[in-house]
This record gives C-alpha cells, structure tokens and sequence, in this order.
C-alpha cells in the first residue's frame, strides 16, 4: 500500500479558495480521497493562531478528521501588516518525512516550494503531488510536481 504524507498551508488555501470561489476547502473530502489511494501516515495543517472561536472549532474539526496542526501564533506588525509564515517548518518536515514515504502531496500556492519539491523528487525519487487554485498557483510549483491537483468546487464546502 501507498504510503502518503500530507501538508498543508492552511493560509495559502484558505485565501485561494475564498478569492476564487468565494468558498472553504473540504478537508474531510480531500481525506477520504487520499485514504482511497494509500495510507496517510503523516498529515499535518500549519496554520496561523489568533485564537478566536470560530478558528478553534477549525481547529478541532482538522483534528477530529486525523490532522496534526502546527500553529504560529499570528503577529501584528507596527505597520500594520502580518507575519504568520510556515515555509521553513513545512520545507523541514517534507525534507523529513520523504525518505519515509512514497509520495508527499502539498496543499499550497507558493511557488517557494518548487525547488523543495524538484530536491525531494531528485534525491528520494517519489512522488510529489501539489494541490491549488489553478489561478492562484505558480507555475513553477505546478512544474516541480509530479501531478498537480486543481482544487475545483468538487473539494470545497
């Protein structure tokens, strides 16, 4: 059987999927599919923590359907802008988790995970699937992927 790790940036999804559908993405479905093509050994959601009720019910519905989350608390800065970025801990867990596995799928937009990608398929030689919003994904993240995965309305709520 299939041995599949799953990751995913909760932020880029939630943004693409809402400024193109003006939806949520369909966690639960998206596990149910993956479990049908091989086991999920690994699944974890980073995402950004400002510790309202309705983001904490998110929280425990990701858990309740098999994910371990990764939360950053969410930083303001003076200027008013946000910090709240998990490149760096999805790049390390990735690099981590591919020699254990026979294929990692990204949940993400950010074409900065193209050279983690094109690495991880080089030297592990498996599979890397990306899933996104085709109009807000970068090419370069769809290039370095084994398949890429469009997020359609057929995996939102």
């Amino acid at each position: 059987m299939k041995k599949i790790a799953l990751f995913i940036d909760v932020q880029n999804i939630y943004y693409t999927c809402r400024e193109a559908y003006q939806r949520q993405f369909n966690y639960r479905k998206l596990w149910q599919q993956l479990s049908a093509q091989g086991e999920i050994v690994s699944a974890i959601a980073y995402a950004i923590h400002r510790g309202d009720d309705g983001q904490l019910k998110f929280q425990d519905a990701l858990r309740h359907i098999g994910f371990e989350l990764k939360l950053k608390p969410f930083i303001q800065r003076s200027d008013g802008s946000a910090k709240g970025d998990w490149d760096v801990g999805i790049t390390i867990d990735v690099l981590e988790m591919a020699p254990e596995v026979d294929t990692i799928i990204l949940l993400s937009g950010d074409g900065d995970f193209a050279l983690l990608l094109d690495k991880i398929r080089q030297k592990y030689a498996i599979e890397a699937e990306v899933y996104g919003v085709p109009s807000l994904t970068a090419k370069s993240l769809m290039d370095a992927a084994t398949r890429f995965t469009p997020i359609t309305p057929d995996l939102l709520l």
